[in-house]
């Protein structure tokens, strides 16, 4: 089955509101290809997250590796922290998210462009839930033409190699786990895909159903070549170095 045809089979899900402090409203992120609209402030349940990358302001990434909302987001080894909205003991631990996948609902996922590097996209990935959950290492992407019928000439992007250890990654009630992807880590102009003008984004890969799958508008004049995407972290500047290793083929 192709990339595409396996991102765009869709619904539009129930994604709670995601709102980072330095995030401007963009468009929004729609499930199965449908052509995104417009909003003004962060999307209410029912709507698929937002892209802040297109028509919204790129944003600037927060100082410090503190995540923008305040506080930093579920990584392996810190064990038992609670988000905002944790119910205490078990459920708000590492080992608690590594036996409970993330589901589609308790997730807001918004897209933005990296005001100091525009090739790159921030993918956030919000725990609305009040209980930890897991995901997958990376987010399953793809670049692709909005309008392409079957995917066949989708985009996917290198991630890190090696991978192994824990289960899953945990993410925290309440925090947000950060993946970033460069469009074009060369800052090529030439040779570049033709016709890119949208990122597919699945959350969770290895649980959650293809109908999850986002899509998110490039903008106009997207350079994409050779694509790198890198691991969930619990801040913008480890996404970027983790994206900055990646070194095989998705």
């Amino acid at each position: 089955m192709s990339m595409k045809s396996a991102l765009t089979s869709a619904a539009v899900l129930t994604l709670g509101a995601l709102a980072l402090t330095a995030c401007q409203a963009g468009t929004t992120g729609t499930a199965g290809g449908s052509s995104p609209s417009s909003v003004a402030s962060s999307p209410a349940a029912g709507t698929a997250g937002t892209s802040g990358g297109t028509s919204g302001q790129p944003v600037s990434d927060p100082s410090g590796p503190a995540a923008p909302n305040g506080s930093s987001g579920g990584s392996g080894g810190s064990g038992g922290a609670g988000g905002a909205n944790g119910s205490g003991g078990d459920a708000t631990s590492d080992s608690y998210a590594y036996k409970h996948p993330c589901a589609p609902q308790q997730l807001s996922v918004h897209v933005v462009r990296r005001a100091a590097a525009p090739p790159q996209r921030v993918i956030e990935v919000r725990n609305n839930g009040s209980r930890s959950c897991g995901l997958s290492y990376f987010p399953l992407v793809s670049l692709d033409n909005a309008k392409a019928a079957d995917g066949s000439q989708a985009v996917r992007p290198l991630i890190p190699s090696g991978l192994g250890g824990a289960p899953a990654y945990p993410v925290y009630a309440g925090r947000t786990a950060y993946a970033v992807i460069d469009l074009d880590p060369s800052g090529a102009t030439t040779g570049t895909t033709a016709g890119v003008d949208e990122l597919n984004v699945l959350a969770d890969g290895n649980h959650m159903p293809n109908a999850a799958t986002l899509n998110f508008p490039l903008g106009d004049g997207a350079l994409v070549l050779k694509p790198k995407l890198g691991l969930y972290r619990d801040n913008i500047a480890d996404a970027v170095s983790s994206m900055q290793s990646a070194d095989y083929q998705s």
